[in-house]
């Protein structure tokens, strides 16, 4: 997003477990901000969507006992490229060597290079998981239940995934609140009141079952014509008329601004996105703290923590590598 594209995949109605993050909150919000405007990230700068460039660096700490080195990619939009680098210089602090290569794509593009071996690790959101890679129709209740399901899967294909956060992000129907007043919408499925409308996403929300093709199937929703939108860009068609409707990740800190009216989803057809890191199963060793240092970067992310890194990039304008670097920092993980 010039702001950079943003991926939020979401908050939903579960409640996270207290954790020390929630007792030091404030506190690391502040020390967030304030970081991300003097500290120098300690690793290469991120890249910014608007340019459409990518890095890739390997790290130099590395230890003798690490196994060797662990290629870490990361998906296309902001929220990734900034749990991409809390890993990232999370375990290189640990003396692992990471071989880092952000801004790959979309799930479908990012999984294959994880299965080709182009890629040994991502953060991936368990409903993706579930649904985009996995093809799993099966309905869910609970994040939980949906980390089960992806776990099972990953196990059968050859992966492991970490601890799953607190915070799950993901998709939602968004409208202006004047759009909303007049239709009288409240649920994804009121959109069926509206004679016709226009709704933008990225190009591959219209054939999934996460997606446009779940509103059809599941609230019966065929008034509307689909609009290509470049991730990061859907604030600016709805603000400007262009469309009527757009896709949004529940964790956008455009959502702040209470200019939006996000649709509830009582059919739960955008699932439950926590994040977890997928790893191939011959690499989990690469790094001998590999997965405990990932847990814990887990464990403190929040809804709260997670809103406030991605305002500071793609509100702020702050680098990705930046951020990551005063949060790892302010809760002594680096």
């Amino acid at each position: 997003m010039s702001l950079v594209p943003m991926r939020s995949r979401g908050s939903g109605s579960r409640r996270p477990p207290r954790r020390f993050a929630w007792a030091v909150l404030g506190l690391l919000t502040l020390l967030l901000i304030a970081a991300c405007g003097s500290s120098k990230s300690s690793s290469s700068t991120a890249s910014s969507a608007a340019t459409g460039s990518s890095s890739s660096s390997t790290s130099s700490a590395a230890s003798s006992s690490s196994g060797g080195t662990l290629t870490l990619g990361t998906k296309n939009f902001t929220e990734e490229f900034i749990v991409g680098q809390l890993y990232r210089q999370a375990l290189e602090a640990k003396g692992c060597k990471i071989n880092y290569k952000e801004d790959i794509g979309a799930t479908e593009v990012t999984d294959k290079a994880l299965t080709s071996g182009q890629i040994d690790a991502y953060p991936e959101y368990t409903g993706e998981s579930v649904a985009t890679v996995g093809g799993i129709n099966t309905a869910v209740t609970s994040p939980q239940d949906e980390y089960n399901l992806a776990s099972q899967f990953y196990a059968k294909r050859g992966q492991v995934m970490s601890q799953m956060t607190p915070f799950f992000d993901t998709d939602a129907i968004a409208v202006t609140n004047a759009y909303a007043k007049k239709y009288g919408l409240v649920t994804t499925a009121d959109l069926k009141k509206v004679p016709h409308f226009t709704l933008g996403a990225r190009p591959e929300f219209l054939n999934r079952e996460e997606g446009a093709l779940g509103m059809k199937k599941v609230y019966g929703i065929n008034n509307f014509t689909f609009k290509s939108l470049a991730l990061g860009l859907q604030y600016q068609a709805l603000d400007s008329g262009a469309v009527q409707a757009i896709d949004v990740f529940t964790t956008d800190p455009q959502l702040a601004s209470g200019k939006y009216t996000v649709l509830k989803d009582p059919k739960n057809i955008f699932g439950f996105q926590n994040i977890a890191l997928v790893v191939n199963k011959n690499k989990v060793n690469a790094c001998p703290s590999l997965m405990s240092t990932v847990n814990s970067i887990n464990a403190l992310l929040t809804t709260p923590a997670i809103i406030a890194m991605n305002k500071a990039v793609a509100i702020d304008h702050q680098q990705p590598a930046t951020v990551a670097a005063a949060f790892l920092k302010a809760n002594r993980l680096t």
